[in-house]
């Protein structure tokens, strides 16, 4: 969402005339929620409020208001079931407003889902990056070898959405201390020591919302020996998911592993409030 509005700020910059389409209330079995929005010019879309004959209706009727000139705010009520022949069985009210400065101020920012330190820039590495590339979330990706980084964002071409925040540093276990409290950490570099050196780091921190490290069941085993050597606390250990992924997702492509692991992600609680903060590096830890 944080995205499409974004776009739509573009389009009202580069004064392109649109209709912004939202859900302004749902009831029973709605293919989207309430604040579920819709963009749409004479040509192009953006966004979705659920798809099928629902959003194909919404579509005609903005574009219609479009070819009329100006109009109004106001809203349509749909039984879907009734109206519309779908089976969800609920009902949705569509409002539509002409994309403005009023508009777009109105437009709430939601925050993003969490603020993740993804360590690696190799082959899994930039298929989670790019799995997480359209979502609302906020991603510190980590690695020492700036030229593993890819420029484009897909072989296309194109850039890198802003969320999706590059960093090269030699010392990359120490960035462990400048995220947020309840940040995620996923670790998958190219050397064994380095995971080790990193994932020491998250656990000695402790306030970490989920922990990844990519690797076995067997270096799972070898990690929590040499974590129960350093004197690491045990509930902190228990605490690490090694492997990583949904379970029961089979094969070791870098693109299905990304896929297990960004459900994985997904799958956790939503904690906006631990997102954002402003903590610097001497906050970032418990003090002793």
């Amino acid at each position: 969402m944080s995205r499409l509005r974004a776009l739509a700020g573009s389009w009202l910059v580069s004064q392109r005339r649109a209709v912004i389409v939202e859900v302004s209330a749902s009831r029973g079995s709605a293919p989207r929620e309430a604040g579920a929005r819709l963009l749409v010019t004479a040509l192009d879309t953006a966004g979705t409020v659920g798809g099928g004959h629902l959003e194909l209706k919404a579509i005609e009727h903005a574009r219609a208001l479009l070819r009329n000139g100006e109009f109004m705010p106001h809203s349509e009520h749909f039984p879907l079931g009734p109206a519309l022949g779908q089976c969800c069985g609920g009902a949705v009210t569509l409002s539509y407003t002409p994309l403005d400065a009023d508009a777009l101020a109105r437009w709430p920012v939601k925050p993003p889902r969490f603020h993740l330190q993804l360590y690696g820039a190799g082959h899994v590495g930039r298929a989670i990056a790019r799995a997480l590339a359209p979502l609302n979330v906020v991603v510190d990706w980590i690695d020492e070898r700036e030229e593993e980084f890819p420029t484009e964002f897909h072989e296309h071409g194109g850039p890198w959405p802003d969320h999706i925040r590059k960093v090269c540093v030699d010392a990359v276990e120490a960035e462990v201390r400048t995220a947020p409290p309840g940040a995620f950490y996923l670790v998958l570099t190219h050397q064994h020591d380095l995971d080790l050196r990193i994932s020491e780091a998250v656990l000695t921190r402790g306030d970490f919302g989920f922990f990844g490290l990519i690797g076995s069941k067997t270096k799972r085993q070898r990690f929590i020996h040499r974590f129960e050597q350093r004197g690491i606390a045990h509930d902190a250990i228990a605490r690490m998911t090694c492997p990583i992924g949904v379970p029961g997702i089979v094969g070791k492509e870098p693109e299905v592993i990304a896929a297990a692991v960004v459900a994985q992600l997904l799958a956790l609680p939503w904690v906006p409030a631990l997102i954002g903060s402003n903590t610097t590096r001497s906050e970032a830890l418990p003090q002793a």
